[in-house]
């Protein structure tokens, strides 16, 4: 059993209430609160004791899956016991919080759980592609193979997703560092330029300089209230992105802004296709797939695309059809299912339209970085040029002054 944090709408007097309930799963804590009279609003896993502990200062990353679903893969199709299997993949698991958490499966495993259902209990660490196909694997015999297609399928979405981060990478230090050097610029030698300037007694400072002054003026002056300024912003941006309509800004931008826009497209296309594949493969119905897919896309418009076609696959029309059309998906994909769906090759044809967009997405990633890199030095360059000329402009008039005099 496990604790569930909840917020629930009464019908009766329409206010919120926030509780726990215990259950199998979020879908029996939906029941329970529902037998109670109430609407359920949001749902989530309360963590508790040691296991707050583990989630909050250790994280079990996604390398480290890979490789103990690659190992117990292997165990298994030696033919060894499963219990036998997890006790020494645990031994060889450098993860200390992976350690953890394997220990208590096999603990739920010995009592008579299944594989899944202990797995189930920590979807910060087991997502609902990697228990879906868990749990087809064990009711076909076939968990070997499952836990195969999920290392791969773990392997090619984490390299995806590492190569988009990358391309993000150089660009966020470039302006990280444009920003320290401004700021230097800004506080100790405009500053100095002022005083020079003062002490001649000439005539006005250029406006470009008394511009950039005042500017500097204002930094030394509330240099406080702007860092407090900045944590507001970063800790109000971190929370309203964690919201519902922060999420649905955000992801929409990532699919329409220039020019990680097309980018993140094809990373969408990619992860779908791709988790299509290991599910269709291991056996997992077309619509659990399909909410599935949905969720390990990570895109709250994408989602709600796949869910209304979910709808009309539900009512008789083919996957294809239903995803013809729709704003938020590729041509390619649902041409590729349409061919699926008629020659009965849908785990094929899935394939290949991951396999492209991977491809074009680290085809168009390797376009962005030769493009951003000459636009950042340019960007860079005029900063500097603006910041020289503010610095230089005073002392040449100063100098011009002095010959005209002499």
């Amino acid at each position: 059993m496990l604790t569930y944090t909840y917020t629930a709408r009464d019908p009766a007097s329409g206010q919120r209430i926030s509780a726990t309930v215990e259950a199998d799963s979020e879908q029996s804590a939906a029941k329970l609160i529902r037998a109670e009279g109430l609407t359920p609003i949001e749902i989530s896993v309360s963590r508790s004791g040691g296991l707050a502990i583990l989630s909050r200062f250790s994280k079990v990353r996604a390398k480290d899956r890979v490789i103990f679903s690659r190992q117990l893969a292997t165990l298994l199709n030696a033919g060894l016991p499963l219990v036998q299997s997890l006790r020494n993949v645990n031994n060889q698991t450098m993860s200390k919080p992976l350690r953890i958490i394997i220990t208590k499966i096999i603990t739920d495993v010995e009592a008579g759980g299944t594989l899944a259902k202990s797995m189930g209990k920590y979807p910060d660490v087991f997502n609902q592609v990697y228990l879906s196909l868990i749990s087809a694997g064990e009711a076909s015999g076939t968990l070997d193979k499952a836990l195969e297609r999920l290392a791969d399928q773990q392997e090619k979405d984490a390299d995806i997703v590492s190569k988009v981060r990358g391309a993000m990478i150089y660009p966020a230090i470039v302006l990280f560092v444009m920003v320290i050097v401004v700021v230097f610029m800004l506080v100790k030698v405009l500053p100095q330029v002022k005083t020079l300037y003062s002490e001649t007694g000439g005539a006005n400072l250029p406006f470009l300089t008394q511009v950039l002054l005042a500017l500097s003026d204002f930094v030394v002056q509330w240099w406080w209230a702007l860092l407090i300024a900045l944590a507001v912003l970063v800790v109000f941006t971190s929370r309203w992105t964690r919201t519902l309509g922060g999420k649905r800004v955000l992801d929409k931008l990532k699919m329409k802004a220039w020019p990680i826009g097309p980018l993140f497209m094809k990373l969408y296309m990619a992860r779908f296709a791709r988790t299509g594949t290991t599910l269709v493969a291991s056996g997992v119905p077309l619509i659990q797939m399909l909410i599935i897919t949905g969720k390990a896309v990570d895109n709250m418009y994408v989602e709600d695309s796949i869910l209304k076609a979910t709808e009309k696959v539900k009512t008789g029309k083919s996957l294809g059809a239903a995803l013809t059309g729709d704003p938020n998906f590729l041509e390619l994909v649902p041409n590729m299912l349409k061919i699926g769906e008629q020659s009965g090759s849908m785990e094929q044809m899935l394939g290949k339209a991951a396999d492209y967009y991977e491809k074009e997405l680290d085809n168009q990633i390797k376009a962005i970085q030769t493009i951003i890199e000459p636009v950042m030095m340019i960007l860079m360059g005029l900063v500097a040029f603006t910041i020289v000329a503010a610095v230089l402009l005073p002392i040449y008039n100063l100098a011009s002054q002095v010959n005209s005099i002499v």
